[in-house]
């Protein structure tokens, strides 16, 4: 496969993606409404090619990122333009944060080659790109956003079944509406909220996930073991989540990280070792 990708907007999240494509040896067109060929030709020593026209910029595109308005009318239209013009095996990729690609690809020939690319600003830095398929996304075009993406340095998560928000995003509200309430309620100030969080889920997330930092937390025995006791006991304090269904936590977890006294103590060991260095960093750097 040739390395050729176009990338649709010269905004914040266009810009990081022509980086990191640059950085991997992409030869990178992008494309923008705006004359900012000036601008793009500074900024990346004329390494980036920049065009106007948006089907002359896709003419030889093995991959495309848009990157462009968050509004679908204004998606569908690009993309049909990608579908006419770009090379039959171009794979089209959507930076969108909250249209889902079926609605993009809705009447497109090409509705088999695209898919979301949603990356979490800043985007150069962040690794995490989530690859939404719709349900006519092929499995080579899936198969191949993932493999680019994970070229590009990235850690790609596949989310297996369209939802609004997607995933990334959806935690982050919730979790969000939940600061909101409490400081609403004079629970606690923002400041202290922000301490609060810093200095522990933050801290902690930054180094496992939340699957994983409960498997650990429920000793050798994991996850099964934590939700059967201090789980079981937030659940009726709080009312809520109500785990119906732990057996599928438990076991795409257990699945995931392992079981046993050995495999939870090399775990948490390195978990704490993370959790150190991180510690030691941010006191370097205040």
């Amino acid at each position: 496969m040739s390395k050729n990708v176009t990338i649709i907007g010269g905004g914040v999240i266009g810009l990081a993606w022509t980086r990191k494509f640059l950085e991997k040896g992409w030869n990178v067109h992008l494309n923008d409404s705006q004359d900012i060929s000036a601008f793009i030709e500074k900024e990346f020593n004329g390494k980036v090619k920049f065009f106007h026209d948006l089907a002359e910029s896709v003419k030889d595109a093995d991959y495309v990122q848009e990157c462009g308005p968050e509004r679908l009318p204004i998606k569908q239209d690009i993309f049909k333009i990608l579908a006419q013009h770009a090379p039959t095996h171009a794979i089209f990729a959507s930076s969108s944060s909250s249209i889902v690609s079926s609605e993009i690809a809705e009447n497109n020939p090409a509705a088999d080659r695209i898919l979301i690319g949603h990356p979490f600003n800043p985007a150069n830095i962040m690794p995490l790109v989530e690859v939404v398929p719709n349900p006519k996304t092929s499995k080579d075009t899936v198969n191949t956003a993932m493999q680019i993406y994970s070229e590009l340095g990235y850690e790609p998560a596949l989310i297996q079944k369209e939802i609004a928000g997607f995933v990334a995003n959806r935690l982050q509200i919730a979790f969000l509406n939940e600061c909101y309430y409490l400081v609403e309620q004079g629970i606690i100030d923002a400041a202290d909220l922000d301490k609060l969080v810093l200095n522990s889920l933050g801290l902690r997330w930054s180094t496992v996930g939340p699957f994983e930092g409960e498997h650990l937390g429920g000793g050798a025995q994991g996850i099964s073991h934590l939700l059967s006791g201090v789980g079981s006991n937030m659940n009726f304090q709080l009312g809520t989540p109500d785990p119906t269904k732990a057996h599928i936590l438990i076991e795409q977890t257990e699945k995931a990280y392992g079981v046993g006294e050995e495999n939870w103590k090399k775990r948490s060991e390195k978990r704490d070792q993370l959790t150190e260095e991180i510690l030691k960093l941010r006191r370097q750097t205040k």
